[in-house]
């Protein structure tokens, strides 16, 4: 058993929010009791996971997309009343790190990604270098194995856009979820090609231009390795019990 207190400071500790300009609050978003045996990890806050949380009589949510954004006008009612009903009445902790989460050189959403795909990182880049630059662990590799290994990692079949002029891959950006837009700071960080979660109608014809290959993997699929890896560390630290639900998301 550990703390509630002594977890978020643990956790704010090694994440350093205060650093980040973000769209939402990180850390506690949802106060439950204080006393926590076992931490449930997913990706979104969604009702769903919410509900699995219950059914696993855990004491806290630790997730990469909380309940709360900038816009919201702060009416707590409809989908938003429903997710805080069933924390409150359950009396379940929710800690929730957007951009930090993505930026942490070992447990962050990159790294791990990273990690996953056995790329080499070498830099950073993009706003408030969120964003990891590498080479596959080949040196190099054809845009077409390149394709399929992502699909074969990330169980998803990515949205591949591969110029005709394409050339070797030899040097990887890559940015999880949303990043589309960062697609030209990654050609500017010397990409041959950019990995994200999703894409937009510009960066199609950008890729054709610049002959830098472009990857949509997934906005879930690209994220759904930070949130475990944090918590899985976190509970071992406090000697709690941990476990990842992966709520499907097509997106």
């Amino acid at each position: 058993m550990a703390h509630r207190n002594d977890i978020l400071t643990y956790c704010n500790q090694l994440l350093q929010p205060q650093l980040f300009k973000d769209y939402c609050p990180n850390g506690l978003q949802v106060e439950g009791r204080s006393e926590i045996k076992k931490i449930i990890s997913g990706v979104t806050a969604s009702r769903a996971l919410i509900e699995a949380a219950i059914a696993q009589n855990a004491d806290t949510l630790l997730v990469h997309h909380g309940l709360f954004w900038r816009g919201h006008d702060g009416s707590v009612t409809g989908w938003l009343k429903q997710r805080l009903a069933l924390l409150l009445a359950h009396d379940i902790n929710l800690l929730a790190y957007h951009l930090p989460l993505d930026a942490h050189a070992q447990w962050g959403n990159n790294a791990q990604l990273g990690a996953l795909m056995g790329w080499q990182t070498t830099d950073r880049f993009g706003e408030q270098a969120l964003g990891m630059v590498g080479h596959p662990a080949q040196g190099e590799i054809d845009a077409q194995t390149f394709t399929q290994e992502l699909a074969a990692a990330l169980g998803t079949t990515p949205v591949a856009v591969v110029p005709d002029s394409m050339r070797a891959i030899k040097t990887i950006a890559w940015c999880t979820g949303g990043a589309q837009s960062w697609f030209e700071s990654a050609i500017a960080a010397g990409a041959d090609a950019f990995v994200t979660g999703e894409i937009s109608e510009p960066q199609a014809h950008l890729a054709h231009e610049t002959g830098v290959a472009f990857f949509a993997c997934g906005h879930h699929a690209t994220e759904r390795y930070g949130a475990p890896a944090l918590a899985a560390h976190v509970c071992e630290h406090f000697g709690i019990a941990h476990e990842f639900i992966d709520i499907h998301n097509p997106a």
